[in-house]
C-alpha cells in the first residue's frame, strides 16, 4: 500500500511541476536544455520539469512608452522641449527576447534619437505646423527599425512642443 501512495505523490508532484498557466493576453517562451523549444499560448500548458524552463512571459497587448521631455534644436537653431508617447505591442515574442536585450530601453532610445533627428530637419514654424506629418514619419522610421525586434509601433504622438520663453 505504501509504494502506491509514494507513486501517487510522485505523479501528483510531476503533474503540478509540468503544468503552466498562461494568462489571456500573454505568451511565454520555453527553452529545453538552454535552447529555444516552443512558445506557450494562453491557457493550460505542460512542460517537462527539470528539462524545460519558462524563460520569459510577457504581454502581447498594446503597451505605452512615455518619452520624457527632450531638448531638441531645430534647423533654425531654436531649442524646443518635446514630449511624446509611443504605443507599441509585441508581435513576435521569440524575436523580442532573443534579438534585443532590453526592449523597453531600446524603444526609448531609438524613439528619442529619431525624434531629435526629425525635429532637427525642420524649422520652428514647420515643427508647429506639421506635427501630424512628423508623427507619421516617426512611426514609419521606428517600424523599419523595430521590425527586427519582433514588435510593432502602433501609434506615436508628440504631446507637446514647448519653445523657450524668449520665442513665445
Amino acid at each position: 500500500m505504501e509504494p502506491i501512495i509514494a507513486i501517487a505523490l510522485v505523479l501528483i508532484g510531476y503533474s503540478l511541476g509540468s503544468a503552466k498557466i498562461i494568462n489571456q493576453g500573454n505568451e511565454a517562451l520555453v527553452e529545453r536544455l538552454g535552447q529555444y523549444h516552443r512558445k506557450l499560448r494562453p491557457g493550460l500548458n505542460f512542460i517537462v520539469p527539470l528539462i524545460d524552463q519558462v524563460v520569459m512571459e510577457d504581454t502581447t497587448r498594446e503597451q505605452i512608452l512615455d518619452i520624457k521631455p527632450q531638448n531638441v534644436i531645430t534647423k533654425d537653431n531654436i531649442y524646443l522641449e518635446i514630449d511624446g508617447v509611443v504605443y507599441w505591442r509585441i508581435k513576435d515574442m521569440e524575436k523580442s527576447f532573443y534579438q534585443i536585450d532590453d526592449l523597453a530601453q531600446g524603444l526609448n532610445q531609438i524613439t528619442t534619437t529619431t525624434l531629435r533627428e526629425i525635429i532637427a530637419q525642420n524649422s520652428l514654424e514647420e515643427t508647429n505646423v506639421s506635427r501630424v506629418d512628423m508623427d507619421k514619419e516617426l512611426l514609419d522610421r521606428l517600424n523599419e527599425t523595430t521590425a527586427d525586434w519582433g514588435d510593432e509601433i502602433q501609434r506615436v504622438d508628440i504631446q507637446s512642443i514647448t519653445p523657450p520663453e524668449s520665442v513665445r
